[in-house]
Order: C-alpha cells, then structure tokens, then sequence
C-alpha cells in the first residue's frame, strides 16, 4: 500500500484536486500594481456611505459642545442688581 502523506489517506470518486507547488505560487502577485490602487478605489466607493453620515455627526456633536459651552456661562445682566 505504500506511505500515504495525510490528505491522501482516502480516495474520492469524482473528484479531481491539483495542487501547485509552493515554489511556483505568487503570493503577492500584483500587491503593488493592483492592491494599492483597488485598495484607493474601494475607500473611495465607499466614502459617501461612511464619510457624509460621520460628517453630519461630528457636525451635530460640535453644535451641541459649543451651545453646552455657551449655556454654561453666566448672563452678566442677571447680576447687574447686585453691584
């Protein structure tokens, strides 16, 4: 029967697999001249659905420190009777 290497232990009817070579693969076959500028058009398909909502939150969220801010102050008017 011979050595078997394991995930050769059993035959399949039907079924083809090839394997490549670890030498032979490219692993990182086209990572700069393909990945960066997908990488580039992904964020940018994806700004309007991320970017605008994260604006208008920080819009609101600034809006409302600076009136917190401003409510937290004194009226100088109201103690003008004290003088």
């Amino acid at each position: 029967m011979g050595a078997k290497h394991f995930g050769e232990l059993s035959k399949l009817r039907g079924i083809i697999s090839f394997r490549l070579s670890p030498h032979e693969q490219r692993a990182f076959a086209g990572a700069l001249s393909q990945g960066i500028p997908n990488t580039f058009r992904r964020i940018w398909s994806e700004f309007f659905f991320i970017g605008v909502p994260l604006g208008i939150c920080y819009m609101v969220y600034d809006q409302t420190e600076k009136e917190h801010t401003r409510l937290l102050r004194k009226n100088p008017a109201d103690y003008e009777h004290e003088k």
